[in-house]
């Protein structure tokens, strides 16, 4: 995971059928988050029950697809902002999310973040809104 602390990563708020492969989440990359997948960003999708997750990205020569299931529980995970169709995640996030820590119980103090390459609409030296909405909460 330490590729990921330049990388962007997206979690899709809609769940996703986990029968799905490299060539469908790739689709759902472009239709529904509205990235290219071949961009090396890393791409998050859940399954209905939220005890599974899919990380898609595109790795130089070809896509690597990350699958973990629970045997118990389900992820915590965060909802995206009203009318978004996804939350963007720091890797921080996303490992403890993986390692079963509740982020919601966390509070991130703002501060200057510089801001991110590709895409970047961001001036320099805006502060950026790291706030956290979790389901449940």
């Amino acid at each position: 995971m330490d590729r990921a602390q330049e990388t962007r990563i997206w979690l899709a708020s809609e769940a996703m059928d986990m029968r799905c492969g490299f060539d469908r989440l790739a689709e759902r990359v472009r239709a529904v988050i509205g990235e290219d997948p071949l961009s090396g960003h890393w791409f998050v999708f859940h399954s209905r029950r939220g005890d599974r997750l899919k990380i898609l990205y595109w790795d130089r020569d070809g896509f690597v697809l990350w699958y973990k299931r629970l045997e118990e529980g389900k992820f915590k995970l965060p909802r995206p902002r009203e009318g978004a169709r996804t939350v963007e995640l720091r890797a921080s996030e996303l490992a403890m999310i993986l390692d079963g820590i509740d982020v919601s119980k966390l509070k991130r103090v703002p501060r200057y973040e510089r801001p991110v390459r590709s895409g970047e609409e961001k001036s320099s030296g805006e502060k950026i809104n790291t706030e956290i909405i979790m389901e449940g909460n």
